[in-house]
Parts: C-alpha cells; sequence; structure tokens
C-alpha cells in the first residue's frame, strides 16, 4: 500500500515532538506534544492555550485545532486534538495523501505570557 510521511521536526527546547510519523492511507496516526510546564488554563478560561497547525508544503500554516481539542471551521471530524497540563495529542484518523505535511503545535503559558510555537 501506499505510505506518506507526517513531519514533525523538533525546534524549541522545551517542547517535545517527534521527529516523523508515517502512516498507510486510511491509518491513523498519532503526534504528540509535550511541554515542559503546563499550559495556560485558569477557571475563568476553563480551556488549555494549546494549538495545533498543519503547514503543507509550499503554503502558510493552517490552524486545526484550538483550545486542545476544538476543531477550526472547515476542519474534518478525522482531526482529534485531545490532552491536558503538559501533554497533549493531535490524532488524524483516516489517513488521507493530503495529509502529508508538517504539523506545528503552540502553546502559551502564564504567568510568563510567552507563547512557545514548535515544528
Amino acid at each position: 500500500g501506499e505510505f506518506i510521511v507526517l513531519r514533525v521536526e523538533h525546534r524549541m527546547t522545551d517542547m517535545t515532538q517527534p521527529g516523523a510519523v508515517s502512516s498507510a492511507l486510511g491509518g491513523s496516526v498519532t503526534i504528540n506534544c509535550r511541554t515542559s510546564q503546563d499550559v495556560y488554563y485558569h477557571t475563568q478560561h476553563p480551556y488549555h492555550h494549546l494549538a495545533w497547525y498543519q503547514q503543507r508544503d509550499g503554503e502558510t500554516p493552517k490552524l486545526l485545532i484550538y483550545r486542545a481539542s476544538t476543531r477550526a471551521s472547515g476542519i474534518p471530524g478525522r482531526f482529534t486534538g485531545s490532552g491536558s497540563n503538559s501533554a497533549f495529542t493531535l490524532t488524524i484518523s483516516g489517513v488521507q495523501a493530503e495529509d502529508a505535511a508538517v504539523y506545528y503545535c503552540q502553546s502559551y503559558h502564564y504567568p510568563n505570557s510567552q507563547h512557545v510555537f514548535t515544528q
């Protein structure tokens, strides 16, 4: 069968992601993102400030998931975000050829008000 590779390159020292994952078409892949400190969460804003982006070759990054698990407008249900605190996951089920891309996770940390955006 055909295989595609979803590249996830580690850039920031305080976030950890795998170098690459691969899947057969129609399969399922999981991409993990771990931060060295907990992602911002507040009772007045009861969600984790973690987002996932997809960047295909030659294109700008596209928002897939925000608030850790909310799909952005137009993103199909086969993209699922989950996790809490410092460990988050992007799962792609029913992988399609157009899913071959670089995936980023972005986190927000308080009180440093620091955005960490890694590939």
